[in-house]
C-alpha cells in the first residue's frame, strides 16, 4: 500500500512567515515615534500647552492613530499605517500662540478633524485640495520648517558641549544607518539630559511619569480657524495623506481612501480635546511596513502594520516619562533634536517646490513669506504665504499671453 503523507494546509503560518512582518512592525513604531515626538512637543508647547497638556496631547495622538492602524489594517488586509502630523506640528511651532491661547488651538484641532471627515465624505473637497499647486504647498511647508531646522546650529553656538554630541551622532548614523539617525540622536540627547539632571541635583516628580489625559474645553475664533486650522489641514493633506497614498501605491497597494479619511478625521476629533492636533496616513514610515523588509509575501505585510499599531499603544505608556525628561532638558536641546528630525523633510520640500521652472518664483515668494514669520490681522505666516504665492502665480500666468503677443 502506498504511504500517504499528512496533508499540508496553505493556512499554516510558520515562524519564518511571521518573523519579518512582526519585526518590521516593531521597527516602524520605534522609528515613527522616536524620530518626531520632539517636534510634536515643540509644536504643542508653542501654541500654549503646558507640560501636562503637551503630555496629554502626545498620549492622545499615539492612542488614536495606534487604534486606527489596528482597525484599518485588519479590515483592509493592507499595510495601512497612520501617524501624527509631523509637518502640522512644525507649523504649530512656527505659528505660535493664537488669540484665545491653548483653548483656541484645541478648537482649531477640532476644525481640522471636521475637515478631514468631510474630505472622506465629499469627493469635491478632495478634488479642491488637489487643485492647490504642489510647488506652493511644498514651499509653504519648507518656509515653516526653516526656522526649526536652524535651531540645531543656533544651539550649537550657545551650548556646544550639549548639542555637538547630538549633531555628531546624527551625522555618523546618516552615513551608516540613516533610518536610525534621529532615534539615535534622541538617545544621546536623553543621555545628556540625564547627566544634566544628576549634575544639577534636579528632582523628577514620580507622579509626572504616569500618562494621563487632560481635558481642555475648546474655544473657537476666526483667527484660529484661518491662521491655524486651515494651514494645518492643508499641510496635513499635502504633506502626509497624499504622499502616504503614493507610498502605498509604489508597493502595489491601493489605499482605502474614504475609510482612511473617516478614521483619521474621527481620531483627530476624539484626540483634539485632549491636545492631539491631527492624525493622518503615514508617509515616511509607511515604507517600513509595506516594503520588502515586511516579508516576501505581499498578502501578509498587513501584519506589519497591525503589529506597529500594537507597538504604538505600548509606546503611549512611555509618553509622560519622555515629556518629563524633555521638560528638564537644558535650553535649546529639544529644539536641536526636532530640527534634525525635520532636515530630511525640509530638503524634500525644497526640491519639490523648485522642481518646475515655471513655478519657482511663486514658490520662492511662498517660501520667504512662510519663513518670515509674518503676522497680519492676527493670522500667521503660513496662510499669507499660501495666499501670496497663489496670487503671484496667477499674476505671472495671466501675463504670459501678453508677452507672447
Amino acid at each position: 500500500m502506498r504511504s500517504v503523507s499528512p496533508p499540508t494546509t496553505h493556512n499554516h503560518v510558520s515562524r519564518d512567515t511571521l518573523g519579518p512582518p512582526i519585526t518590521a512592525g516593531i521597527v516602524t513604531a520605534l522609528v515613527g515615534f522616536t524620530s518626531s515626538f520632539a517636534v510634536v512637543l515643540a509644536g504643542l508647547q508653542a501654541v500654549g500647552a503646558n507640560q501636562a497638556q503637551a503630555s496629554s496631547g502626545l498620549l492622545a495622538l499615539t492612542l488614536t492613530f495606534g487604534l486606527g492602524i489596528l482597525w484599518l489594517s485588519w479590515r483592509s488586509r493592507m499595510p495601512v499605517t497612520l501617524a501624527w502630523s509631523t509637518p502640522g506640528a512644525a507649523l504649530l511651532a512656527s505659528a505660535g500662540m493664537v488669540d484665545g491661547g491653548w483653548p483656541a488651538a484645541v478648537g482649531a484641532f477640532l476644525m481640522v478633524g471636521v475637515l478631514i471627515v468631510l474630505t472622506g465624505l465629499l469627493p469635491v473637497l478632495g478634488r479642491l485640495m488637489a487643485r492647490i499647486p504642489t510647488a506652493l504647498a511644498q514651499a509653504m511647508l519648507a518656509g515653516v520648517l526653516l526656522p526649526l531646522c536652524l535651531a540645531p546650529f543656533k544651539s550649537l553656538g550657545s551650548a556646544p558641549l550639549l548639542v555637538a554630541p547630538v549633531i555628531l551622532c546624527w551625522v555618523v548614523l546618516m552615513k551608516f544607518a540613516p533610518r536610525w539617525s534621529v532615534p539615535a540622536s534622541l538617545l544621546v540627547a536623553l543621555a545628556v539630559i540625564g547627566i544634566h539632571i544628576v549634575s544639577n541635583g534636579l528632582q523628577v516628580p514620580l507622579h509626572s511619569l504616569v500618562p494621563r489625559l487632560e481635558w481642555t474645553t475648546p474655544a473657537f475664533s476666526l483667527e484660529a480657524a484661518v491662521g491655524l486650522a486651515l494651514p494645518l489641514f492643508i499641510v496635513t493633506m499635502a504633506s502626509q495623506n497624499i504622499p502616504g497614498v503614493a507610498v502605498l501605491k509604489s508597493f502595489g497597494y491601493t489605499t482605502p481612501w474614504r475609510p482612511s479619511m473617516l478614521v483619521t478625521g474621527a481620531g483627530t476629533l476624539a484626540g483634539a480635546p485632549f491636545g492631539g492636533h491631527a492624525i493622518n496616513l503615514a508617509a515616511l514610515s509607511a515604507a517600513l511596513a509595506a516594503g520588502e523588509e515586511a516579508g516576501k509575501d505581499h498578502g501578509r505585510r498587513w501584519i506589519a502594520a497591525f503589529v506597529s499599531g500594537l507597538a504604538y499603544l505600548v509606546l503611549a505608556a512611555a509618553s509622560a516619562a519622555l515629556v518629563t525628561l524633555v521638560a528638564a532638558a537644558p535650553p535649546g536641546l529639544l529644539e536641536a533634536v526636532a530640527g534634525l528630525a525635520l532636515l530630511g523633510t525640509l530638503a524634500a520640500s525644497i526640491s519639490s517646490a523648485l522642481a518646475v521652472a515655471e513655478e519657482r518664483i511663486p514658490a520662492c515668494i511662498t517660501f520667504l513669506l512662510a519663513a518670515s514669520g509674518l503676522s497680519f490681522a492676527g493670522v500667521g505666516a503660513a496662510f499669507w504665504a499660501l495666499a501670496g504665492g497663489i496670487l503671484v502665480r496667477w499674476m505671472l500666468q495671466s501675463r504670459e499671453p501678453v508677452q507672447k503677443a
